[in-house]
């Protein structure tokens, strides 16, 4: 069909057409999720799904859909700087709304979302494209769209404290990767919410938290090798823990741990900013 077919279902409140069946329609998108066009993908695929799952077109239906967004993950990992990676962000981002669409409703069993979790959480610390916003062809935004799965997944009634430990190293796995530039499209931001999912469940203590912590603290002010640039390594935990600082101290609805937590995290920012505490004005 031609964009302006799926135009006319936007204009139409985004409501399931009637002149094709749904398998086909889903296809159609499906493939669009990989466009280089961002208003095919950005504009119509994602936001037509995500409509269609919000209002439980899939529910008989969530468990294969979910499962063919997983294996879009897939679909040229390992690449970086290629085109494939918007059909494996955007997989991301409608495997999320098939979580939070069972987090509703319960609509699936637990093996399922687990499977799922890890298949999102393997590829979250697989991905090498990082990049942010692609210049004509918008938005990449891997490393996000994956935190906001790992944060939807963190909702999940199935997910008990083992699996939200899990999450959390995960989060830490990927803020710790080095990549060729620092994250500067908000990706920090997005993990530390993660973060706060996983803590708003009010499930995973402090003496977890605490190691949890030390470890991204640790990579924020680790020393580059030789000739270097230390930024690579460091600025990304640096970014997470000013973000995720932000988040505890600011959040309008605060998790259990807050008090105790804000005083690690103070004491992470002061040991990782030791240089810029000792200037003078």
């Amino acid at each position: 069909m031609t964009t302006a077919y799926w135009n006319r279902v936007r204009s139409a409140e985004m409501r399931v057409p009637q002149d094709r069946p749904l398998p086909d329609l889903t296809a159609e998108l499906t493939t669009m999720l990989g466009s280089t066009d961002p208003v095919e993908r950005d504009e119509i695929a994602y936001p037509i799904l995500a409509t269609w799952i919000g209002e439980g077109v899939y529910d008989d239906l969530l468990a294969g859909l979910g499962d063919g967004m997983a294996a879009g993950l897939t679909q040229g990992l390992g690449e970086a700087g290629t085109d494939s990676v918007f059909r494996r962000s955007f997989s991301a981002l409608v495997i999320a709304e098939c979580i939070a669409r069972d987090n509703e409703r319960t609509l699936l069993p637990q093996a399922r979302l687990l499977e799922w979790g890890d298949r999102v959480s393997g590829w979250l610390v697989r991905e090498r494209d990082v990049r942010g916003f692609v210049p004509g062809k918008g938005w990449a935004h891997a490393v996000a769209h994956g935190a906001d799965a790992i944060g939807t997944l963190a909702e999940s009634s199935h997910l008990r404290l083992p699996e939200l430990t899990v999450l959390l190293d995960v989060i830490a796995d990927r803020v710790l990767l080095p990549t060729p530039a620092p994250l500067t499209s908000g990706e920090p931001d997005r993990l530390a919410a993660a973060t706060m999912a996983v803590f708003r469940r009010r499930l995973v203590p402090l003496r977890i938290i605490e190691p949890w912590l030390a470890r991204v603290t640790a990579a924020a002010t680790a020393t580059a090798p030789e000739g270097e640039d230390p930024y690579l390594s460091t600025g990304n935990p640096e970014a997470f823990l000013r973000a995720l600082h932000l988040q505890v101290a600011f959040a309008p609805e605060p998790i259990d741990v807050r008090a105790d937590l804000l005083l690690e995290l103070v004491a992470s920012l002061r040991t990782s900013n030791q240089t810029y505490l000792k200037l003078r004005v």
